[in-house]
């Protein structure tokens, strides 16, 4: 005799997979978009990580961050390889930062700023990954300039946009 057993969902476990998936969907479009430099990507999932945060608070943003890294790695075979640990340590330390910038005053701190905030923090735990881990070596320093403006540019962008969608939604 097989026995079934029914995990249990609540509406809420519902919405973090939504708003994982929509994730998933801008990473696998993301990892289509050749990058000029590896290493170098817009970062469009985190538009969904920095909604879902002003909506629903960090502990979904983290679910759903952490969902999309985990899928992610699984769909591109990269699952415990060096690119997992990159990205899971950019997400982990995003979300640590955006965690500590949320309770910044709102009247001069929003997306925009939590998107460049998250920006850095996901480069400074990446390189960390790099420097301890891949290449312990001091050369790699010379890469932060073009990562901090990367991570300046499109925390920016990504921040911008998340702002538009959020003031969209309330406005219908």
């Amino acid at each position: 005799m097989t026995r079934t057993i029914k995990l249990e969902t609540s509406p809420e476990d519902h919405h973090i997979a939504k708003m994982a998936a929509i994730a998933f969907g801008l990473t696998v479009l993301e990892n289509a978009i050749p990058s000029p430099l590896p290493g170098v990507k817009p970062g469009l999932a985190n538009i969904v990580t920095l909604i879902v945060l002003a909506r629903y608070g960090w502990r979904v943003a983290a679910w759903v961050s952490l969902l999309r890294v985990l899928a992610g790695s699984l769909l591109f075979g990269n699952f415990l390889a060096p690119g997992f640990f990159l990205g899971l340590s950019g997400a982990v330390s995003s979300l640590f930062m955006l965690g500590l910038v949320q309770h910044l005053p709102q009247r001069w701190f929003g997306a925009v700023t939590h998107s460049i905030f998250a920006a850095f923090a996901h480069i400074a735990g990446q390189m960390m990954v790099v420097y301890f881990w891949l290449i312990p070596h001091a050369g790699i320093s010379y890469l932060i300039p073009i990562f901090a403006t990367a991570a300046l540019v499109f925390g920016t962008i990504n921040g911008l946009i998340a702002t538009r969608f959020m003031s969209n939604a309330e406005n219908h």
